[in-house]
């Protein structure tokens, strides 16, 4: 890209002389690479060594230097008889730079009009890749979600305390979530493959944010006023994961989609850690309304950031170079947005079932461990309270870890020509073996420890499913990523749902190992029809 940059002598003395330039030329090369960072190399040893000429009276100097690693060029100085002017003229194979004299700022001297390519002088954070930033803003909004989310959690013991609430109570608040949550998980697929994905996840933060800010106010008017916030909440955030892959799937070429993918999703494990660290302490000290009013006010942050610097798609972004655009569209067109939705044709494709029955297969042990570890914690392990908490942590600080561990395998992988299809079967084998491995060993271990490292690891494991089927959806359907994911976590919503209380109508009746044994069937379910139906190669245009 053309660039054109003013240099003055005064500021730029070591690349351009004045009249008494001989002393200021001897000056380190140091002061150009504050400019051109990793960019001007001498082929001399000494530092711009100048070799004088007598010629009609002039006194010239010819340096010879050459521009790593981008150009190879040759930059010849001439000072006039004239004490304060000065003049450069540069040549380059891929550019040209001409030179033009316009009037130094300071009087002093002539400046430079340089026009050329001088996107190494350009700020760091003005290079960091535009598609890495989308990446982070989605990191964010789903740190801030997971936040939100258990800080209901914590806060429900000192509100039911307050309130009065039986158990039955406390738990139809805590379902209250998901009636919004599941209503636009579809939806949210649909409003972003059509409005785009800024739109939609933007409104998705405001609009949970706003109801967790809601929510003591809420719970004071009465029950019926705090579960319609409740759903409200689930309403917001039930389009975050479907939004969230539409954008995604525009802006992250394939070589980097498993470990970006992984980033993201792992901002969920850390806002629970985040989430589940700080409310204890909020309460302590502020009282239960703190978490939620603290918590709701980070969404408008957020939100100021997002309308500054996300776009839907890199054809809208107007600050995006045009060598990042080649990257991340890799010689495709970038598409208009879905005004129709195939549904007949999605659902008729193999791959789309295996991604539905896949994540049911996997949510379901997932939600189980999540839900119910506290109470296995410390009815069978004998954990107080406190503990149980503490160590409820650590399944979500080791998916965040092997998460992005796994991410980076799977675009490691791709990279060295292992096909994306082998990829995702790989990744997601381990996410399902891995958990249904180590739960397996709970009925055997003798020792607490053993048993919280065996939910540790099985979480570990289940992490490597970010690079499996959670990546899938770009891959067979890029353009509809937002309804497939939609879709298939739909599913997956509904195996929490029916998971949870499943988990309790067996322990009613029976043990936790055949809580664990029923996890461990679905998880082997799911490896046989993800190796035998999955894929990745484009299935949907």
């Amino acid at each position: 890209m053309a660039l054109g940059g003013l240099i003055s002598n005064r500021n730029f003395g070591s690349f351009i002389g004045s009249g008494n330039g001989c002393q200021r030329l001897g000056k380190s090369g140091a002061e150009v690479s504050k400019l051109f960072p990793n960019a001007l190399l001498c082929r001399n040893h000494q530092p711009l060594q100048a070799s004088l000429h007598h010629e009609s009276g002039h006194m010239r100097r010819s340096f010879g230097c050459f521009l790593q690693p981008r150009m190879d060029s040759i930059i010849r100085f001439r000072n006039s008889i004239k004490i304060n002017r000065s003049r450069a003229y540069y040549k380059s194979e891929e550019s040209d730079i001409t030179e033009g004299v316009v009037p130094s700022a300071d009087g002093s001297a002539e400046a430079i009009l340089v026009e050329g390519n001088l996107q190494n002088a350009s700020p760091w954070w003005q290079q960091f890749p535009r598609r890495w930033v989308i990446v982070l803003l989605c990191f964010s909004s789903f740190l801030l979600c997971n936040m939100d989310r258990v800080n209901m959690s914590i806060a429900i013991l000192p509100m039911s305390q307050e309130y009065n609430w039986s158990s039955a109570t406390v738990g139809l608040i805590q379902s209250s979530f998901f009636w919004g949550y599941l209503l636009t998980q579809i939806l949210g697929g649909i409003w972003a493959d059509k409005f785009g994905g800024k739109v939609v996840l933007g409104f998705g933060v405001v609009w949970w944010s706003f109801a967790t800010i809601m929510t003591p106010i809420a719970a004071r008017l009465g029950l019926p006023f705090l579960l319609v916030v409740r759903a409200f909440m689930g309403i917001g955030e039930g389009v975050a994961m479907p939004a969230m892959n539409n954008m995604l799937s525009k802006w992250i070429p394939v070589s980097e989609r498993s470990r970006s993918l992984a980033l993201v999703y792992s901002g969920m494990y850390l806002g629970s850690v985040t989430g589940l660290a700080f409310s204890p302490m909020l309460i302590t000290k502020f009282g239960w309304p703190s978490v939620f009013y603290s918590f709701g006010s980070l969404g408008s942050i957020w939100f100021l950031l997002w309308l500054k610097f996300a776009y839907s798609s890199p054809k809208d972004d107007p600050d995006l170079s045009e060598e990042e655009k080649k990257v991340i569209l890799g010689g495709s067109k970038p598409r208009e947005p879905v005004t129709v939705i195939p549904w007949k044709l999605i659902l008729s494709k193999p791959p789309v079932w295996a991604l539905i029955i896949s994540h049911f297969c996997h949510n379901w042990g997932t939600f189980i461990l999540l839900t119910w570890m506290p109470t296995y914690y410390n009815q069978v392990l004998k954990f107080n309270l406190t503990e149980s908490g503490l160590l409820c942590v650590l399944p979500w600080l080791t998916m965040a870890v092997f998460a992005n561990i796994g991410g980076w395998i799977a675009d490691t992988l791709v990279s060295r020509g292992l096909s994306i299809t082998n990829v995702r079967k790989i990744m997601q084998s381990i996410g399902f073996l891995g958990p249904a491995f180590f739960l397996s060993q709970l009925s055997h271990v003798k020792t607490p420890a053993m048993a919280v490292l065996c939910m540790a690891c099985s979480q570990g494991s289940d992490a490597f499913s970010q690079s499996g089927l959670y990546s899938n959806h770009q891959d067979i359907g890029p353009r509809y990523a937002g309804v497939l994911l939609g879709l298939s976590n739909t599913a997956g919503v509904l195996a929490g749902v029916f998971g949870t209380a499943a988990t309790g109508y067996i322990l009613q009746r029976g043990s936790w190992d055949d809580v664990f044994k029923v996890a461990v069937a679905l998880y082997l379910i799911g490896t046989l029809v993800w190796n035998l139906f999955a894929t990745g190669e484009k299935i949907l245009d």
